[in-house]
């Protein structure tokens, strides 16, 4: 039943938005995981993206109590925009580690796919019942239709959560990839993917719920 009504509402979820959850993956070896100092980074070049991702991010964990650290507040700005050695990310994570640091929330672009949507011109029709003039007849719009086809773009997106571990390497906890389907403005964007993230890993124990009042 938990299961089913998991899917049930991330169905409704992503029916409204512009972000759909394609592929997930959980530590099999971590049942649940408490957070209680968490650094948030979004690779991106647009700096106001990653503002906006990042401190909605913010807001939404300090609501669960989990104290959260922009790397916008805590790098340079362009710390994901430069090039870092291994060597110079280790150090980073030797700061976290003794800033009491105790997860890294990273997220990534990891490519843009182009895609075409046609016109359907066949609503309630069945593919068996049309002749060859009807058909012929219905899509000559593919030449002459300029609004035929539509081109958008797929951005496809990954976000992983990583435990810092004092007796341990840098921990993968738990790993999505999301699809963001032709976004029309970075709030609406934004809000879609980390609303969606932070409903994913609820269900996954790994972030505890909002409690309300």
């Amino acid at each position: 039943m938990k299961k089913f009504l998991f899917l049930l509402s991330a169905l409704l979820l992503m029916n409204c938005t512009t972000t759909e959850l394609v592929e997930r993956w959980k530590n099999p070896t971590i049942d649940s995981l408490s957070v209680n100092k968490v650094l948030i980074v979004g690779m991106t070049s647009n700096i106001e993206a990653r503002k906006q991702f990042e401190e909605k991010l913010k807001n939404e964990y300090e609501a669960r109590g989990v104290e959260a650290v922009m790397s916008l507040e805590l790098f340079e700005p362009t710390f994901t925009a430069e090039k870092k050695s291994k060597l110079e990310l280790r150090i980073v994570e030797q700061i976290l580690a003794t800033s009491y640091f105790d997860a890294i929330l990273f997220t990534k672009i990891q490519g843009v796919e182009s895609k075409v949507a046609y016109t359907k011109t066949f609503k309630n029709k069945e593919y068996l019942d049309i002749r060859f003039k009807d058909d012929y007849y219905k899509n000559q719009e593919i030449y002459y239709n300029p609004d035929y086809n539509r081109k958008f773009n797929i951005y496809h997106a990954e976000t992983s959560l990583y435990c810092i571990c004092p007796i341990k390497e840098r921990e993968l906890v738990w790993k999505g990839s999301i699809d963001i389907v032709d976004p029309s403005s970075i709030q609406e964007t934004v809000d879609d993917y980390v609303n969606l993230l932070i409903f994913t890993l609820e269900e996954e124990n790994l972030l505890k719920k909002m409690e309300i009042e």
